[in-house]
């Protein structure tokens, strides 16, 4: 059976605040780990009015706190964002506080908007060095060297699993080359999830923490009682992808009857080209759907963005797709 994980998106909603986007994010994932899903990833955004997940570190502290058993990363640090030396110390903590329970996936994106890149002091061309960041910072989470001068504490010696993550073959390549576990984007750029896939898997290099390819597709389902439920769900995700084309991204919305009343057209072609990879339906759609997607990619894990407005009807969609897999 594919392995079930979640991407926590912390959406703040048009009725709520950051505190109860992160205190439902951790419900989730109290319940998640009951319902048997693999690991609850957050991801750093900046400059996000309906995102709050922009402190990754303390927002995944905040989840690992509440649960006991399932794992919780970053999906992801933007690395270039960042000093590894700081990230090795942050998730070194991490780690320390919840040990064999962290994972650190990273990416080479902003993850923002070029203004607020700015504002994070990201240094021209950083993202070019970002092959040579992902292993500095394999090397502060190692064991120390002896007369090792500079070490990550807490870190060293923590060994954090590291994780690429990507939407091109760029990333397909450096998760191959390093041997370690790709995690692709799918979720919201879908184009190159198959020529990725099988870049990573024809070049991996087996390494220390990884012998052999460990590949993750990002997917977007929302369950429900439903198919008709579902599809009216579904339309709190597609109003913020149109949103986000229309440069205007807020808070979660709450689901509309007719989503064709709310885009152009154009916006729907877009939308849709970006949410290729998305499931929306109830128990019999949505297991046909995940077979199906792991059936085409080969998927060794699947991770789940479900981007429904209401907490409990949320909390139902992972409820059914955990059934889905029994």
């Amino acid at each position: 059976m594919t392995p079930l994980s979640i991407l926590e998106l912390a959406r703040i909603t048009d009725t709520g605040d950051v505190r109860t986007a992160l205190d439902h994010a951790r419900d989730v994932a109290v319940h998640a780990e009951t319902w048997g899903f693999k690991r609850m990833w957050l991801a750093e955004h900046h400059n996000f009015a309906g995102i709050a997940s922009a402190a990754t570190s303390l927002a995944i502290a905040h989840i690992a706190a509440g649960t006991s058993t399932i794992r919780v990363g970053a999906g992801g640090i933007m690395l270039p964002n960042h000093a590894p030396y700081i990230i090795a110390e942050q998730f070194g903590t991490l780690a320390s506080l919840y040990p064999g329970r962290i994972d650190l996936g990273l990416g080479r994106a902003p993850g923002t908007d070029q203004r607020t890149v700015q504002a994070l002091r990201r240094a021209p061309g950083s993202d070019d060095r970002f092959p040579q960041d992902v292993q500095e910072l394999q090397a502060w989470l190692a064991p120390s060297r002896p007369g090792q001068a500079v070490q990550a504490i807490p870190g060293a010696g923590t060994e954090v699993p590291l994780w690429i993550l990507g939407s091109s073959l760029f990333g397909a390549g450096l998760a191959a080359e390093l041997g370690l576990p790709y995690a692709f984007a799918s979720h919201f750029a879908p184009a190159a999830l198959m020529p990725a896939l099988e870049a990573y898997r024809a070049r991996f290099k087996p390494s220390a923490q990884l012998e052999r390819p460990h590949a993750m597709v990002g997917v977007n389902i929302v369950a429900a009682d439903s198919d008709e439920e579902a599809r009216r769900l579904a339309t709190t995700q597609q109003m913020s992808f149109t949103n986000l084309i229309r440069g205007t991204p807020g808070l979660s919305r709450p689901p509309i009857d007719d989503i064709d009343r709310y885009w152009s057209s154009a916006e729907k072609a877009h939308v849709t080209q970006m949410m290729i990879c998305s499931i929306h339906g109830g128990p019999e759609t949505v297991k046909a759907g995940i077979e199906a997607l792991v059936a085409r990619t080969g998927a060794d894990e699947l991770i789940v963005v479900s981007d429904v407005y209401e907490h409990a009807a949320r909390l139902r969609s992972f409820e059914i797709m955990a059934g889905c897999r029994q």
